[in-house]
């Protein structure tokens, strides 16, 4: 019990229609489901916002994709979006949820937004993914998911700070790109010494 596979926020509001949609979200999901069978464990990411978050932007009468300060720093405000019990919230329905050992759901702290299954931004207070993972043996992680850019990259760079082996998958990614954001994420994500493969 040694490589799982980490599926970040394959939810409705993050495919086509959504919320808050990644190009191409759905497109994903048929890979996903292909090679689960691959991997001692699979752990899915949800996205699990309080309806009001202070990540939102109509929280702070602000446009989306604009930038604030909060006390942990730089926060871009999203479009309300994987709001607690909505349909947005949901995994796409052609995922495979039921091949998943464990299910973290992360930003439901109304005061921080957590893009990343290790941390929330405050990159300080942890979610419990690495405790589950030392405790099953697992030093080795494989990423797919959305947003590449986003929670993809804050995932797999503190996956890698920790010391795990890290793999993201960018054909089972899709990314926001906002503002050159990809080419930033790729470029710190191998400086951390994540593996970047097709």
């Amino acid at each position: 019990m040694s490589h799982a596979l980490l599926v970040i926020d394959v939810q409705n509001d993050f495919c086509p229609e959504g919320a808050l949609a990644v190009a191409g979200g759905d497109e994903i999901v048929a890979g996903i489901n292909a090679i689960m069978p691959d991997f001692d464990a699979v752990i899915l990411t949800q996205d699990w916002h309080p309806a009001g978050h202070s990540s939102f932007a109509t929280s702070h009468g602000a446009d989306p994709m604009t930038v604030t300060q909060m006390s942990y720093g730089p926060q871009v405000l999203w479009p309300d979006h994987c709001i607690i019990g909505s349909n947005g919230a949901k995994f796409h329905s052609d995922l495979n949820v039921d091949a998943a050992d464990m299910i973290i759901r992360k930003g439901y702290n109304p005061a921080i937004d957590s893009y990343s299954a290790f941390f929330e931004n405050d990159h300080q207070t942890p979610t419990g993914l690495e405790g589950y993972l030392r405790t099953r043996g697992i030093e080795t992680l494989t990423l797919v998911g959305l947003a590449t850019d986003f929670c993809v990259n804050y995932s797999a760079v503190d996956a890698a700070k920790l010391g795990f082996n890290v793999t993201v998958k960018t054909d089972l990614c899709r990314a926001i790109d906002f503002d050159g954001s990809l080419k930033a994420a790729v470029d710190g994500m191998k400086t951390a010494g994540v593996i970047i493969a097709a």
